[in-house]
């Protein structure tokens, strides 16, 4: 774990990749100004630069991220804000001993936006079946696992496992056995090649390919797990009535975000058999609406990429 911090320097730079609903998250962030906020996916910068000009003087940022060439970018795209911009290149699964080495206590909210940037898109590390990149897909190449090593090496039942289980592929077997006629594969071009030819033509408006590459980014950063953690450590950080907002981009990351307010707002987490509550469990959270909140087709139309997002929104008690 890396938690040096990277002060803003140098000269403003644009980006290509445009951050996903920019106004309501600075709306369900509930930002004033000289707030304390932390962004916990940096990428190039945009929702941190939203979010500071929204609080304005006084207010402070943390941004976090793994990936060490998403942070180049931020560092320039927040640049003007001076000091009230610190980031780190850290995972989010680090939140909360990140927040505590550098004094940001109590926040007043904190952004996570699980979506792929594309910057990581265009990175050469292998992230989409659109480019002929070395298959890597880490967002930290200081992380010791690749997207290969998982292709090439792993026994056939836990490579269909993963498929399956974190790509939601129902012909992770087939795609599985071909994987394995087809070994060594070294670049993202070549596995999507194997899993076109496994599943064929088809309909889909998905590339045959996708649920694939899903599946493998998702274990090679551990998102899902490293998600549900630093969740967890978000309680314990947002003063009362701040606010968590959460961009999700798929089912998985989704299912992990709605289960976690939905269980944190609950009185009792007993079985529904349980005659008497046993539990004891205090809730932290109220859900600022049950409704998930998705992009405007004017935004869709605008950024094609954001038409899977999801926004959901709680608050601590």
């Amino acid at each position: 774990m890396r938690i040096d911090p990277v002060r803003t320097t140098g000269d403003h730079r644009s980006t290509a990749h445009l951050s996903v609903m920019v106004a309501e998250v600075i709306d369900f962030l509930r930002v004033t100004p000289g707030g304390r906020w932390v962004d916990c996916t940096l990428g190039a910068g945009g929702h941190a630069a939203a979010i500071l000009d929204a609080s304005g003087p006084g207010a402070h940022l943390l941004g976090l991220d793994a990936d060490p060439t998403a942070l180049e970018v931020a560092q320039s795209t927040l640049a003007p804000y001076g000091e009230a911009a610190l980031l780190i290149q850290t995972n989010f699964s680090h939140l909360e001993i990140a927040c505590k080495t550098h004094k940001y206590l109590p926040v007043d909210g904190i952004l996570f936006d699980l979506g792929m940037s594309s910057l990581q898109l265009e990175a050469g590390r292998g992230f989409s079946f659109q480019e002929d990149a070395p298959l890597d897909m880490r967002y930290d190449p200081s992380q010791e696992h690749t997207a290969a090593d998982i292709v090439n090496y792993y026994p056939e039942a836990e490579l269909a496992r993963i498929l399956y289980k974190y790509g939601e592929e129902r012909h992770a077997r087939r795609i599985t056995r071909l994987i394995l006629e087809n070994r060594p594969l070294s670049t993202s071009r070549e596995l999507a090649q194997v899993v076109g030819i496994a599943l064929g033509g088809g309909r889909s408006r998905l590339h045959p390919a996708t649920r694939t590459f899903l599946a493998l980014r998702l274990v090679v950063n551990q998102e899902l797990e490293n998600l549900a953690s630093a969740l967890g450590q978000a309680l314990n950080l947002l003063r009362p009535g701040g606010r968590l907002v959460m961009l999700s981009y798929h089912s998985l990351e989704d299912r992990v975000v709605k289960d976690f307010i939905r269980r944190e707002s609950r009185r009792c987490l007993c079985p529904s058999r349980t005659p008497v509550c046993l539990c004891s469990h205090i809730p932290t959270l109220l859900p600022v609406s049950r409704k998930v909140f998705t992009p405007t087709p004017q935004e869709i139309r605008n950024n094609p990429r954001s038409r899977s997002a999801k926004l959901r929104v709680a608050e601590r008690l």
